[in-house]
């Protein structure tokens, strides 16, 4: 794994845990190229520097698109349809947590969330948001965020109500050219020399004890399995729900 560094403007408390964890250095100037993690009074941002110039991303629950969707989880319609209707708290295990945008629903919905990440540097950005919102999302307590290998981790929370799969979609050529946070999302997965998990994450949890797999793919996508029983689709992704 090649580590970036973390670039930290002031003395703070976290950046020795997080030097630590990442098993990286610590530096007080922003590096002018590569990619790099920064820390201050904001929070933890993963910064990269491409042809199209840097580019930062900083996960927040508060703002943005997801601070959006969170005031308005009423309207996650096929999100609700996939997960069924029920009045019960669930248990949900999120296998590819990435930037928790649907465990976030989930959590605002009433339900707990188990949420694997196998990325060092998605974990402590996901990590460091949650930190700073915990005041104004009281969900929040209602969420285990792990870090590691997901199939290994469900061995021992084989009791969840249902496993839900987002894995990065498969990239196009046209979608390469997009910029944005999926791309850093790539570039830190690379930078950790982190193997594409695609189908094979699916046909781990399928091959292993659950109740429910929910796996989130482009509406256009093929099967990966035959086996399916429903499908809840909208116009650009939809969910294969397999029992």
């Amino acid at each position: 794994m090649d580590c970036p560094v973390l670039a930290c403007d002031e003395n703070l408390p976290e950046a020795g845990t997080i030097s630590k964890f990442l098993n990286s250095c610590i530096i007080k100037n922003i590096p002018k190229t590569n990619s790099y993690l920064h820390l201050n009074e904001n929070g933890l941002s993963f910064n990269s520097h491409t042809s199209e110039g840097k580019r930062e991303l900083r996960v927040d629950f508060l703002k943005g698109a997801m601070g959006w969707r969170l005031k308005r989880p009423e309207h996650e319609n096929q999100l609700k349809k996939a997960i069924g209707k029920t009045s019960d708290s669930l248990t949900i295990f999120d296998g590819t947590a990435g930037m928790l945008g649907d465990s976030m629903i989930f959590l605002s919905l009433g339900h707990k969330v188990i949420a694997c990440e196998q990325s060092k540097i998605i974990y402590l950005l996901i990590k460091d948001a949650c930190k700073r919102a915990e005041n104004e999302l009281p969900f929040l307590k209602n969420l285990k965020l792990v870090h590691g290998n997901s199939a290994e981790i469900y061995k021992s929370h084989t009791k969840s109500d249902l496993v839900y799969l987002d894995p990065l979609y498969p990239q196009t050529s046209k979608s390469s050219k997009r910029s944005g946070d999926v791309a850093l999302l790539r570039t830190a997965i690379e930078l950790e020399s982190i193997a594409d998990i695609g189908d094979k994450i699916f046909h781990e949890f399928r091959a292993s004890e659950h109740k429910k797999i929910i796996l989130k793919r482009p509406i256009k996508a093929p099967l990966i399995c035959n086996k399916i029983n429903y499908q809840i689709k909208g116009k650009s992704t939809r969910f294969d729900i397999y029992i």
